[in-house]
């Protein structure tokens, strides 16, 4: 059975003859494809046309004599006729109103034979018959064909400008021509004979020098059909005879040929498919059309009929044909000859096999394509128009729509598929006819087939809209794979994937699972690895769902599956030592306590390695020379709550392998020492312990925590480590008081001599302390009391008073100390005299100098000046000191004319330590206005007694001091107003230039004002 029979039949297309409007004159301006009260009578083509084509917006039509070229409008709707040439012999062409002028013009004096009309360029090329014997190689008989170029945009006196003319005929034999093509390039043009032969024009067709012709092919065969294919860089002729087809290569110099096929094709039966097709050469003969590559025969299809015409249009191949077969032959006879049988004119779709229409006409002349619309020219010279069906619309135009509707009332939903696709619907509209391909087939019960073209809808459909269609558990193997595709697309929420999971642990198809969650790379993940993992864990497939969480870097979920599901400890260790370092420290923190609780040993090591040089343990990968990272140990310290031993470990090797670790490193093992030692009971690890424990005390490392190392070894009563931090932080008191409290004598003297010249107040705590000692303790009293005197710590009478509160120390203890005190008093009073008699008699000699000079004449025999030590010239400048200076040396050295310049510097010694007394006499002044009288008195009344004055005495040399200084009578608090003067310096000693700088001096000062300051302190 032929194929189109096999090929379903529709009405793509509306037919409709063209009309000729009515004008306000009667028939004029042009014919109309619409039916109304304007139209009058159906356009009728005068007779006499021989060939015609289209392009760039034309219908060509040649007659017996001449050629007219009339310019339409997209559809033929509006378009007058007029009359061209002589009137023996005319032909009627339509022109548009808004379109150019009609143009028409004899092109040959006989008749056109062929015509071709380029798409790309206003470029015609036609082959006419002259007169006759014009070449006079050809028989008188026959008639001189000839090709001429038209340039349609240009105009030579009216009429299109001819660019060339030449003979059609090559040779001296005597031939017709059977058709003609022309590359758009305009490079190429090939003309076929009815004797076989074929010519190549190559170069600029419109000019003649840069043209070439030669003969392409010779045959046997009349050529029926050419065809230029262009492929890139590479251009085809293709080339069909009433027995062959065969193509060449023409873009190079040999034009290879390859034989394609044996079979021919009558006139006007071939063409050249668009790109939807591949450009493929259509060749229809009378059993099948066959379709051809420039290198081998493509698909045919088993069309019968005697083929008469074939075009191609938008995807359609038309076709005309009579079922009366005829030779193609016969074609080069007489048409008059031929019968006028009613015609076939089909519209096959090859792409999607069915015809898109079907329609007789009788003797069709010829079939044009122009402005979206076919053209049928039947010999009674009207114009049937075909336009595909469409929809406009108010954004655009879809023509596949409304045939795809009537497929749906077919329910033809394969081929409205494929017709959609092949018209390029959007995707949209393709989502739409599967959608309602998978509704029809849901209704019919064909659920597979429904989830299918469902799936054809993920991306446009909702997908909620098919999951409610197999939610029910009998179709719940459609609903996975719907979920399947809508994963592998990457257009699955986080439920999209609970629900496929779901679906697969219902049917406990794990291999599907594994085949689903079990991908090669992060990139082809297509679904939420967390929400799978959950619902695995979930459901009890606890490999699947370590699986994901490995590989998917989802380190929490595989540790919680770890240690909550499986209690795989060790496993759960090992991965965390996989890990990059920041994730191994988060995980140890977090699930730190539980592995410690049940590994502790190898959590241990890992935290060792965690906290110094930390690499992830990848299997031999990684450069193990490269500097690792560590972690802060002293974080870690609160996993070991419940693991003393695993602790300790911890804490010694941090401290010796990291020296500079956090001081809670070093604070927590002091602790833990601490605690092992008070609860030992060995002696001998004891012992160790203790040696430990101090060994960490010295290492230096409490220093800025000396507060909190104390207090721990307070808490453990750890006093040798207390001692330590005592002499450490020099906290040398509570060092004396510890040793006081365990009456350890010898400790107390060694203290003193080591910190007493930094605290000398020890020595006079320890002498305090051997005072209140009943025992005998003159040993210590001796060793003590030495070094009071030989720095000269305590006044003498402070030290009397201190040792009479003991019973044992009689006065042999202090005797030495009193005779050598005595002794030194006298050598300073025996100073002290000698002192007062040196300045009683420098006071006596200037007194009588200056007696001398009041009194007596000053006579200057100065002869050389003090400054120059030059002879004296006068003027000169002379000082009762004895000084003589030239007036220009004065003048030069001297501050200011009453002083001399060379007593200057002693004389401004003298005045500023006078300045300093009265300084110092006002300052007394106010002090005393502070003091009370009753402190001041008990305070006077202690140091009169010191100085060896009656208490009578006393008391009138302080009623005097306290009526002179009113500012001791005024304050209620003498001891601050003392201690404040202090700190002004009221009692340093002045010191003046002339006194030799004696250590002694200083001491006996300073010790009376101590003795003076402890005095005033127990009065108060």
């Amino acid at each position: 059975m032929a194929a189109y029979l096999q090929w379903r039949r529709f009405v793509f297309f509306d037919k409709e003859v063209v009309k000729e409007p009515l004008g306000s004159d009667g028939p004029a301006p042009g014919p109309a494809l619409t039916s109304g009260p304007a139209a009058s009578k159906f356009l009728c083509l005068p007779p006499g046309i021989t060939v015609c084509d289209s392009g760039r917006g034309s219908l060509v039509f040649g007659d017996i004599l001449h050629l007219a070229l009339p310019s339409l409008p997209g559809a033929l709707r509006r378009s007058r006729w007029d009359r061209i040439g002589p009137s023996e012999c005319s032909c009627h062409v339509p022109l548009p109103v808004d379109a150019r002028p009609l143009t028409g013009f004899q092109a040959y004096k006989l008749r056109v034979t062929h015509l071709y009309q380029l798409k790309q360029h206003n470029i015609l090329a036609s082959v006419g018959e002259d007169e006759q014997g014009i070449n006079p190689c050809i028989h008188p008989s026959e008639v001189c064909q000839q090709v001429k170029i038209w340039n349609l945009e240009k105009r030579d006196g009216g009429n299109p400008l001819c660019t060339r003319i030449f003979p059609a005929i090559p040779g001296t034999e005597p031939t017709v021509v059977s058709c003609l093509t022309v590359h758009e390039n305009l490079n190429f043009m090939a003309i076929g004979f009815t004797d076989g032969s074929v010519t190549l024009n190559k170069g600029d067709i419109t000019r003649d020098r840069h043209s070439k012709t030669q003969i392409l092919h010779k045959g046997n065969y009349p050529v029926t059909g050419l065809a230029f294919r262009q492929a890139g860089k590479t251009t085809h002729l293709f080339v069909v005879t009433t027995e062959n087809v065969q193509s060449y290569i023409v873009s190079g110099k040999d034009y290879p040929r390859v034989e394609l096929d044996t079979h021919g094709c009558g006139l006007r039966c071939s063409a050249l498919s668009d790109p939807s097709q591949d450009l493929q050469f259509i060749v229809a003969g009378d059993e099948c059309v066959y379709l051809y590559q420039p290198d081998e025969r493509g698909p045919c299809f088993a069309f019968e009929g005697h083929k008469l015409i074939a075009h191609w249009f938008r995807g359609y191949l038309v076709i005309v044909s009579r079922d009366r077969k005829v030779s193609p032959k016969s074609e080069f006879t007489n048409r008059d000859s031929q019968s006028s049988d009613k015609q076939i004119l089909n519209i096959y779709d090859l792409c999607n096999k069915f015809i898109a229409y079907s329609a007789v006409f009788e003797d069709v002349v010829d079939v044009l394509a122009e402005w979206g619309s076919l053209y049928v020219l039947t010999r009674d010279g009207r114009v049937h128009a075909l336009q595909e069906k469409d929809t406009q619309t108010k954004l655009e135009a879809r023509p596949p729509v409304i045939q795809c509707l009537m497929l749906f009332k077919k329910n033809l939903f394969e081929m409205a598929i494929n017709l959609a696709k092949s018209q390029h619907l959007d995707s949209d509209g393709l989502a739409q006819i599967f959608m309602q391909y998978g509704d029809h087939l849901y209704s019919k019960g064909n659920h597979d087939g429904a989830v299918q073209q469902y799936i054809r809808t993920i991306g446009k459909l909702e997908p909620s809209y098919v999951i409610r269609k197999f939610l029910d558990a009998q179709r719940i193997h459609n609903l996975t794979a719907y979920l399947q595709t809508l994963h592998r697309q990457s257009l699955a929420n986080a439920d999209h994937t609970t629900l496929l999971l779901n679906c697969y642990t219902k049917l406990k198809d794990s291999l599907r699972l594994e085949e689903f969650i079990k991908t090669k790379s992060e990139s082809e993940v297509h679904f939420d690895v967390e929400t799978a993992i959950k619902v695995l864990r979930q459901a009890g497939y606890y490999s699947h769902a370590l699986y994901l969480a490995e590989n998917h870097a989802h380190h929490e979920w595989y540790l919680k599956i770890q240690l909550e599901d499986i209690k795989n400890y060790q496993e759960a260790l090992r991965y965390i030592g996989k890990l990059p370092f920041e994730q191994a420290e988060s995980n140890m923190k977090r699930y730190g306590k539980i592995l410690m609780h049940h590994i502790p040993e190898q959590m241990t090591q890992l935290l060792k390695g965690l906290c110094t040089n930390y690499r992830p343990s990848l299997e031999g990968q990684g450069d193990r020379e490269s500097p690792g990272c560590r972690a802060n140990s002293e974080e870690f310290i609160p996993i070991f709550a419940n693991n003393p031993r695993e602790l300790k470990a911890f804490l010694e090797h941090m401290s010796a392998v990291q020296p500079d670790s956090p001081q809670g490193i070093y604070d927590t093992l002091l602790e833990l020492r601490l605690q092992n030692w008070a609860h030992e009971k060995d002696p001998q690890v004891k012992e160790k312990l203790h040696a430990e424990a101090i060994s960490l005390l010295k290492s230096g490392r409490f220093c800025d925590v000396f507060d909190k190392a104390l207090v721990l070894c307070q808490m453990h009563d750890f006093q040798d480590g207390v001692l330590h931090l005592y002499e450490q932080g020099k906290l040398y008191q509570q060092m004396m008081h510890y040793y006081m409290q365990h009456e350890q004598y010898r400790q107390v003297i060694a203290v003193c001599e080591r910190h007493g010249e930094q605290e000398p107040s020890l020595w006079e705590q320890a002498l305090s302390y051997f005072a209140r000692k009943e025992e005998d303790c003159k040993e210590y009293v001796a060793a003590v009391l030495k070094h009071i005197e030989n720095k000269n710590l305590m006044p003498p009478l402070l030290v009397v008073q201190t040792l009479a509160h003991n019973s044992t120390a009689t006065l042999s203890v202090i005797r030495d100390y009193l005779v050598q005190k005595l002794q030194k008093q006298s050598q300073q009073i025996a100073q002290d005299e000698l002192r007062v008699r040196r300045y009683r008699e420098e006071t006596t000699r200037i007194r009588q100098e200056i007696q001398e000079l009041k009194a007596s004449p000053k006579i200057f025999q100065k002869t050389k000046c003090s400054i120059c030590n030059s002879a004296l010239e006068l003027p000169s400048v002379h000082f009762l000191c004895g000084h003589s200076f030239h007036q220009h040396c004065f003048e030069s050295y001297s501050e200011s004319d009453a002083d001399c310049p060379t007593c200057l510097p002693e004389n401004r010694k003298v005045m500023d330590m006078i300045r300093a007394q009265e300084q110092k006499r006002d300052l007394h002044d106010q002090f005393q206005h502070q003091v009370g009288k009753s402190g001041w008195m008990r305070t006077h009344s202690e140091a009169g007694a010191l100085q060896g004055r009656s208490p009578e005495e006393t008391e009138h040399c302080g009623s005097d001091s306290s009526s002179s200084f009113p500012q001791l009578k005024c304050s209620n608090d003498s001891f601050s107003v003392i201690a404040d003067y202090f700190g002004r310096g009221v009692f340093n000693k002045l010191t003046l230039l002339t006194d030799p700088p004696t250590r002694l001096a200083g001491s006996l000062e300073s010790g009376l004002q101590r003795d003076l300051l402890v005095h005033s302190r127990r009065g108060t």
